[in-house]
């Protein structure tokens, strides 16, 4: 349910909105089950929010923008005196004492928590399948994953089980489950929204952005969370635009760049590549002009990004040692075997594997050959993406090179699933903002996404340029309901 549908539900005036949300909990009661898209729910907080927005309906008060909307919360986001768990067995008890920016500005906008979603443990993968509390399903076919790593957060919001919900995008984690489970996902250009209670993976990287049933809830959902926050220093002191106001504007003349790299990569699904091409026509049927581009550095994203990423975790997760916080080892004699007995047990393999990558290419001797080389080459990317935007008002690319896989399809394969995020891990590694939109189906009756890319902090023209697209193509309509 769009946040259109669920307003016209409340103005009816028919139920309250405390009803209306305990309808959404016999919904995750009776279908969550199947798809394990939360890991925990918020009943008792969602009550009481609600019955705060049937007040305000009741008095005839000014309503805040987003009331009574139910929205979940990915688990790696802070939410105060509630589970905070990263999905990982580190933190399966861990409360957090503080509430996160990006869910505080909801619940100031009168947004509902229902409850906090399930993830790749720490937002380390591309599945959702590497959660301590197991695997999250893809709506559309439950033997298929949901995407990663906010894979919890897509499928919630795809099954119904709330209007919309947030998640982080590091290397594509709003994005690529966005596309895998047909719905919208959008990363905004880093430093546009609060990091400030994300548990941080990689902090050059890390952004907390909207999943959600249409692009004009996007907009909604940007707009509330965006913002200068004195507690994060990345943050921009910039003005934010009423988003959702700037939408439905023609984009005659629109100046699209189609990145020739990547409709040229071995990995891409024919079908991935044919239903965004058909995307690219409807694009030129509305006006906009097509041209095509050259990033030349646009595939080496994918290994600069697998070299900055685990480093800057390998970091961050040092705090995680057994003492201060989170799970701590019972078998220890001493300071060092605590520790590293602490890690092995508390972390799953693929966030060793990451720490382990990290650490290496940040020792003494491989540095320069490993992490500055990708830091540069990361400058290239960008000099890559300043290039194109001289030519063309936008960037477009299939979201990702294949629809939904099965399950276990790569778990003896890391590379293969690193590769998932080839198209999306640019525009982190630029901290441009990106949305990816449903575009077609293929032959199996499965979503594929196209994704949007624009320069900095012009998320505004992406949204607008997303929106017509939807209006058009109509894709949401033919979503199946689960």
């Amino acid at each position: 349910m769009d946040f259109k549908s669920f307003r016209k539900e409340i103005n009816t005036k028919n139920a309250s909105v405390k009803e209306l949300i305990n309808d959404f909990f016999l919904k995750i009661d009776s279908k969550d089950s199947e798809i394990n898209s939360y890991i925990c729910i918020t009943k008792d907080i969602a009550i009481t929010q609600a019955e705060k927005i049937d007040n305000l309906i009741q008095n005839e008060e000014i309503l805040p923008p987003l009331a009574g909307m139910p929205l979940a919360i990915k688990d790696n986001i802070c939410t105060k005196g509630v589970l905070t768990t990263c999905a990982s067995k580190m933190l399966k008890s861990f409360i957090a004492p503080y509430e996160s920016t990006a869910s505080s500005k909801l619940w100031s906008s009168g947004g509902i928590c229902l409850g906090k979603t399930n993830l790749d443990e720490f937002a380390m993968g591309s599945s959702t399948e590497t959660s301590f509390f197991g695997v999250t399903s893809n709506p559309w076919d439950i033997n298929r994953v949901p995407g990663g790593s906010s894979g919890g957060s897509a499928a919630s919001v795809a099954a119904g089980l709330c209007a919309a919900a947030i998640g982080s995008d590091t290397g594509g984690s709003i994005r690529q489950p966005a596309s895998f489970c047909g719905v919208v996902g959008l990363k905004p250009t880093y430093g546009r929204v609060s990091r400030w209670g994300l548990v941080a993976f990689a902090s050059s990287l890390d952004q907390i952005g909207p999943i959600t049933n249409t692009v004009s809830d996007a907009a909604e959902m940007l707009f509330a969370i965006s913002g200068k926050d004195p507690l994060d220093s990345t943050c921009l002191d910039i003005p934010v635009p009423n988003y959702l106001s700037d939408l439905n504007k023609s984009i005659k003349n629109l100046k699209i760049g189609i990145i020739k790299e990547c409709f040229e990569h071995p990995g891409l699904n024919p079908e991935v590549k044919n239903s965004v091409l058909s995307g690219v026509e409807r694009f030129k049927t509305l006006g906009a002009e097509i041209i095509d581009v050259e990033c030349p550095r646009f595939n080496d994203g994918i290994a600069t990004y697998y070299v900055i990423a685990p480093s800057e975790a390998s970091a961050n997760l040092a705090r995680y040692d057994g003492v201060k916080y989170g799970f701590r080892s019972n078998e220890d004699s001493n300071l060092l075997e605590m520790t590293s007995k602490s890690r092995a047990e508390g972390f799953g393999d693929e966030v060793q594997r990451r720490i382990l990558i990290g650490t290496y290419a940040l020792s003494a001797g491989y540095s320069d050959a490993y992490y500055k080389k990708a830091q540069k080459v990361r400058t290239l990317i960008r000099k890559d993406f300043d290039n194109a935007f001289q030519k063309v008002d936008i960037l477009l690319t299939p979201t990702c090179p294949s629809t939904a896989f099965l399950k276990g399809d790569f778990a003896n394969d890391p590379l293969s699933m690193y590769l998932s995020d080839l198209l999306t891990v640019p525009a982190n590694l630029a901290g441009l903002p990106a949305i990816s939109i449903p575009c077609g189906f293929d032959t199996k009756g499965l979503p594929i996404g196209l994704q949007l890319i624009g320069n900095v902090l012009e998320e505004d023209r992406i949204l607008n340029a997303a929106n017509i697209f939807e209006i058009d193509a109509q894709v949401i309509k033919n979503r199946p309901l689960f």
